[in-house]
């Protein structure tokens, strides 16, 4: 009788075992560029934890940067909370049937977002027509490029778009193999200081929205959760406000940069905690560009999108 007791119990314990250890683990996307600073410090200064621990849970840290990746890891369930997302990449998710909400925000950097050729290459955006340019697919700096191209009377069809991350775009506009690439943050600095020429930043062809977002099953089903999530991005940037020179010198360690490129940095992502209700009306202006470029194929309900903490 005493060993029949002990099977079952071993049986009930692997039955639930699974369940049980879904519930313990939050996965949430370390995004580090193009220079998130409540990200690194929430991380690096083990704030995150702090709120989540006594709920029984760890946390896990899988560096996915390209806001596509990381809406398809949601979907899918391999990921629960994508640290930092660009707004294209949420409005291309929910167009296609990917329902991520946004929970709060991050940053709205106009200036660290650019197109930039190759120092002995192309000097505007038009005599990019028929050239290679590299860079992330199905993300801002995507909607970046073809706003410029649209601006010059050109479109998507008129050059060589090669999907490659920013630091492979970064290589191939070093080596020659793109004539032009979509870069941020760092990236830009360095490509100048090796004489490329930025043709455009987003400033004046697309306002950069850089939030934190969730699936809609999991902002249901884990609110507790969520809100120790938001707690502690707000806790960061206390931090940061309360130690600015240290939060600097974190961040340029973490990105492997000089102080000076830090603070230029911090300068140019204009960050912010929360969404404003004149978001709502530039993601809309988003959606109709990218639908008339074929960057989106499906409408989807824009004032949706956001959970009511993303505004409180």
């Amino acid at each position: 009788m005493k060993r029949l007791v002990l099977f079952l119990a071993a049986l009930l314990l692997l039955s639930a075992g699974p369940a049980r250890a879904a519930g313990k683990i939050l996965n949430i996307s370390y995004v580090k560029s193009p220079f998130n600073l409540q990200m690194i410090v929430m991380k690096e200064r083990g704030l995150l934890e702090k709120r989540l621990n006594p709920l029984g849970l760890t946390v896990n840290w899988p560096e996915i940067d390209s806001g596509a990746k990381q809406a398809l890891a949601l979907a899918s369930g391999d990921l629960d909370v994508a640290g930092v997302i660009n707004t294209t990449s949420v409005l291309m998710a929910n167009g296609e049937g990917n329902p991520v909400r946004i929970i709060a925000g991050v940053a709205r950097p106009v200036d660290v977002f650019a197109l930039v050729a190759r120092k002995d290459g192309a000097t505007s955006i038009k005599e990019l027509k028929g050239k290679t340019v590299a860079g992330p697919k199905g993300t801002v700096l995507h909607q970046l490029l073809a706003a410029a191209l649209a601006k010059e009377g050109l479109s998507m069809d008129d050059v060589a778009f090669i999907q490659m991350d920013i630091p492979a775009a970064f290589a191939a506009l070093h080596s020659g193999r793109a004539d032009a690439a979509l870069l941020a943050a760092n990236m830009v600095i360095k490509a100048r200081q090796e004489g490329a020429r930025v043709l455009t930043t987003a400033d004046g062809l697309v306002v950069p929205k850089l939030v934190m977002a969730t699936s809609e099953a999991l902002s249901k089903s884990r609110p507790e959760e969520l809100a120790a999530v938001i707690k502690a991005h707000d806790e960061a940037w206390n931090w940061i406000a309360a130690n600015h020179d240290e939060a600097i010198a974190l961040g340029a360690k973490i990105q492997g940069i000089t102080i000076e490129e830090a603070e230029q940095l911090f300068r140019w992502s204009h960050f912010t905690q929360r969404c404003a209700p004149e978001d709502i009306a530039s993601m809309r202006d988003d959606m109709r560009f990218m639908l008339d470029t074929g960057m989106m194929r499906n409408e989807t309900d824009v004032e949706s999108l956001f959970l009511p903490q993303a505004f409180e």
